[in-house]
């Protein structure tokens, strides 16, 4: 399979599964997780996960350079560490419509960012791109559905917010790294230098789950936000970074409203409306004014 496609596949994916996780999380938290313990459950396992690589292939095991080790542990506090916080404080507090609509800053704070770090240029097509995506995320989440009681909306969108942030830059900085080793390498020390950073923040609440109380259903919850959510997901995106761009990888998150609502619709039958499929519509023509538009106009 040709790379570029793989890329955006992995990204198609990851962003998929990001969309579930809006609602996924919320069955569980705050009522039988807090956020800070959950962050540490998703940390530490995937953690695990990503070691257990170190064992299974010998190309799996390359040395960090000294000179990588300080984009590194940046790459784990930006990426995993303040990241996962301030998402799951946020979504603790915030609906899962106000959530995804407040991670759609994401592509803009990443286009921006590799503007000014990684060269790259702001091209009309992009910004058309930005615009159509927006649009589109926009009036899906305040004119497609019914949101979700908020404890505190305000105070939630503005962790929220402070995630998309930091995963924007850490977007831009991983990007080099991808040059110098194989993603699982990568992604591998950014877990355990952000599982560091996780740990004390997440143990007292990590302590306090009531495990005993779980069904089925919780444990399930549980395992999707770690395996799919969580470990697909920096995986796939990490893979997708070695052959395309931050602005393009960041530009997917334009899909997230997208696969909710339709996730809502199998799951919880709610109706497709004209707003819904205008709305993404025009999420997938900004994600391939974005992505693709360039590749297709230097083949011409």
């Amino acid at each position: 399979m040709n790379e570029r496609l793989s890329a955006h596949l992995a990204l198609l994916g990851a962003n998929l599964f990001y969309g579930a996780g809006f609602t996924v999380a919320k069955t569980v938290m705050p009522e039988f997780i807090k956020p800070r313990g959950f962050i540490l459950i998703r940390v530490a396992i995937v953690t695990v996960l990503f070691w257990l690589s170190y064992f299974g292939n010998k190309s799996f095991r390359t040395p960090i350079q000294r000179k990588h080790w300080k984009i590194l542990i940046f790459c784990g506090l930006f990426g995993v560490a303040t990241n996962q916080l301030f998402f799951f404080l946020g979504l603790n507090l915030t609906s899962p419509i106000h959530a995804s609509l407040m991670m759609l800053s994401t592509p803009i704070l990443v286009s921006m960012f590799a503007i000014y770090t990684l060269g790259e240029r702001f091209s009309a097509n992009k910004i058309i791109g930005l615009i159509l995506g927006v649009s589109g995320a926009i009036v899906l989440v305040l004119l497609g559905g019914k949101e979700k009681v908020a404890t505190n909306a305000f105070l939630g969108d503005i962790f929220v917010l402070l995630n998309a942030t930091s995963y924007a830059i850490y977007l831009v900085m991983v990007k080099p790294l991808m040059q110098s080793y194989r993603p699982i390498v990568v992604i591998r020390w950014v877990f355990l230098i952000g599982l560091v950073f996780v740990t004390p923040f997440g143990w007292q609440e990590f302590s306090e789950i009531p495990w005993q109380t779980f069904s089925v259903n919780q444990y399930v919850a549980v395992a999707f936000i770690v395996i799919c959510c969580t470990f697909f997901t920096y995986l796939w995106n990490i893979y997708a970074l070695r052959i395309l761009s931050p602005s393009t990888a960041g530009a997917y998150i334009y899909l997230q409203p997208v696969f909710a609502a339709c996730i809502a619709v199998i799951f919880y039958h709610e109706g497709v409306s004209m707003i819904k499929v205008i709305a993404s519509l025009l999420i997938f023509a900004g994600v391939y004014m974005v992505t693709m538009r360039k590749k297709i106009q230097q083949v011409n």
